[in-house]
């Protein structure tokens, strides 16, 4: 089964009726978190606005669990029900920036034990270039009664993520300009986790958003010098970027794991060392 699905294979399934269909519109920007403005100027029929900050987040410390703490069980199986899911739906997210956003509705679902969840490939603006219809204004489905069980993607926690890159690769998949540690433009101190290897995740995709042929992206990270004998694993600024590249890591046939609290948790924790500069060499 597919994790990816184009526009043209879900304008197709939308009539289909086969199987409960939901769509979720998770529209989040570092520089704009509120989405809902240009959720309900428009967006695809019947798709559920998604709230990355309430929904699919903790309130947690910042200080001690990073910007974005995955979010307690009973927050998101409630959040899920309101966003009308039931055991067995197949869920397509999508958001306006390449998916870089709803990447995290994706593993977290899956995290949760969903089975068929997909990323709209493209995003929104493939969903346009298609031609197909927008609609605008609140979407409000019924209820539904799915019920989740965190467990089901791989987790590294901040006291064993400093040791991966003695038995794998860390993926930092922050822009270059954060990794190296010359502009940081939210957290307390500029530079990234020793060891980590800088592997943009907006290098996963094409201009027009859609993930590049799963052996273009397959040979993307073994030239960055990861393993298919040893594990992976990926974070970012506070875990949402990071699902996207877990998203391509898995397309591209690694087992990839997610560091939720990424560089916002491991930097305010002053005892964890930082430092700056390029990548190692490939090992």
């Amino acid at each position: 089964m597919s994790q990816l699905i184009s526009a043209e294979e879900l304008h197709e399934l939308v009539p289909a009726g086969s199987r409960q269909l939901r769509i979720l519109d998770v529209r989040w920007r570092l520089d704009r978190p509120d989405g809902r403005p240009e959720y309900l100027r428009g967006h695809l029929p019947g798709a559920v606005y998604v709230d990355m900050d309430h929904e699919l987040a903790e309130h947690g410390l910042p200080v001690t669990e990073g910007r974005h703490p995955l979010p307690s069980l009973p927050r998101l199986q409630a959040a899920a029900r309101r966003w009308g899911l039931n055991d067995g739906d197949i869920v397509v997210v999508y958001d306006d920036m390449k998916n870089m956003s709803s990447a995290r509705a994706w593993w977290l679902l899956r995290h949760a034990g969903m089975e068929d969840v997909r990323v709209l490939d493209g995003a929104l603006q493939g969903w346009t270039d298609a031609d197909f219809p927008l609609e605008a204004g609140e979407v409000a489905p019924e209820p539904g009664a799915v019920t989740l069980d965190y467990g089901k993607q791989k987790v590294v926690g901040i006291d064993d993520v400093a040791d991966v890159p003695a038995y794998g690769t860390l993926l930092d998949v922050r822009a270059a300009e954060r990794f190296t540690g010359e502009h940081e433009p939210i957290d307390p101190r500029a530079g990234h986790i020793p060891g980590a290897v800088n592997a943009p995740t907006v290098q996963n995709v094409d201009a027009e958003g859609r993930f590049l042929p799963a052996e273009v992206l397959r040979q993307r990270f073994l030239d960055l010098g990861v393993d298919p004998e040893s594990p992976v694993v990926s974070y970012c600024g506070s875990g949402i970027n990071g699902a996207h590249a877990t998203f391509a890591l898995q397309l591209a046939g690694f087992d990839a794991a997610l560091y939720p609290g990424s560089f916002s948790q491991w930097a305010n924790h002053p005892e964890r060392e930082v430092v700056t500069g390029e990548s190692p060499a490939p090992h």
